[in-house]
């Protein structure tokens, strides 16, 4: 009993460490604070922040609950283990080590300590260097994420997409919800570089193209990433592709330019322009919030627009389908011989390698 009550009074510090690091206590008060307004009468009067309150309610408390009820059990451990009654050893040694498993579990959040690993991501893909076979690239890691967010349980959307002249896509903007997904995905954000025999050439030459794909925290509270309002430009146009003979028809299309720093957001797959505004606004903050992380710069009219470009010298990983089989990220060193693979969606070995690798750097 007393090796038992050890165990879990070291586990419990362990815990408090970690409740103390994930600032549980914090995210406790936005709980409660979230729940009050909805118990406001006119709660549902704004159909739109009630579902966003919601939502953030049900992905606080996914967060701290586990920590919680483990916190809970560790306590009731240690408070029997103080008894002298023997017959309670064995179960409370296999209660401990249950605890002791769902820890080891739940550790694993402790690496997602960044300002934005807790958020949402906005993942854009811009098709760079290669003409046609750049633009196929930029929709077959499209296809990637999509995989990558269905294998995983997390919920993807798509907010916008432009399609290639011939094939595949010149851009697309994805919205991927879920937990952590900002802190699991912050490592794809850079210069994706592939090496193939072309399918679009006569002679079926090897081509190497190139994609950017840019990964941004979801920023929806305006409270966030402040801008002043003179400082954004906003432009209303017919929207044109998919999406329907209304939105065809109408000025609904939104494209918000942010002038000190250049940047430009355009969003019209939405029906109304006023969800196209409110979309753009949000991929528009996540921008102004990835671009502060990289620039450290705390005044947005300081902040410069990205000038990384998507082609040779920039990557930060290769697929290589021929002359051989690899995929390899450049920062980690991380590499499979299987592309496949890596394509369909699997990407946790390079996810994991460079969170054990910022964590190292």
């Amino acid at each position: 009993m007393q090796e038992v009550n050890q165990k879990a009074q070291s586990l419990s510090d362990e815990v408090e460490k970690a409740i103390k690091k994930l600032d549980i206590n914090s995210s406790e008060a936005e709980l409660a604070q979230l729940k009050k307004l909805a118990q406001n009468p006119e709660f549902w009067k704004d159909n739109y922040a009630a579902q966003a309150n919601m939502k953030q309610q049900s992905k606080i408390e996914s967060k701290i609950n586990p920590w919680l009820a483990l916190q809970q059990e560790l306590k009731d451990v240690v408070e029997l283990s103080k008894s002298n009654d023997s017959s309670l050893t064995e179960d409370l040694s296999n209660q401990f080590n249950h605890t002791e498993e769902q820890f080891n579990t739940l550790k694993a959040q402790l690496k997602f300590n960044g300002k934005y690993d807790g958020h949402d991501a906005i993942l854009s893909i811009h098709a760079g260097a290669g003409g046609t076979d750049a633009q196929d690239w930029a929709q077959m890691l499209m296809r990637m994420y999509l995989r990558y967010s269905e294998a995983n349980n997390f919920k993807a959307k798509v907010l916008d997409e432009s399609a290639g002249d011939e094939a595949g896509i010149k851009s697309a903007t994805l919205e991927i919800s879920g937990e952590f997904v900002y802190g699991k995905l912050k490592g794809e954000h850079g210069v994706h570089r592939l090496v193939r025999l072309s399918p679009f050439n006569a002679d079926h030459l090897r081509q190497t193209s190139f994609a950017k794909v840019e990964i941004m925290p979801k920023v929806e509270k305006p409270e966030e990433v402040k801008f002043d309002e003179k400082d954004i430009k906003i432009d209303v146009y017919r929207s044109g592709g998919h999406g329907g003979q209304s939105v065809n028809t109408t000025d609904s299309a939104v494209r918000i330019t942010h002038l000190p720093s250049g940047i430009s957001v355009a969003i019209q797959n939405e029906r109304s322009q006023l969800q196209n505004r409110e979309t753009a606004l949000t991929v528009l903050r996540s921008r102004l919030a990835q671009l502060q992380l990289e620039q450290h710069q705390e005044n947005l009219r300081e902040i410069k627009g990205p000038n990384q470009s998507a082609e040779w010298g920039n990557q930060i990983r290769n697929y290589v389908l021929h002359p051989y089989k690899q995929v390899k990220d450049l920062r980690t060193g991380y590499e499979t011989s299987d592309p496949d693979k890596v394509l369909d969606g699997y990407l946790d070995d390079f996810t994991e390698a460079y969170l054990e690798f910022s964590i190292a750097d």
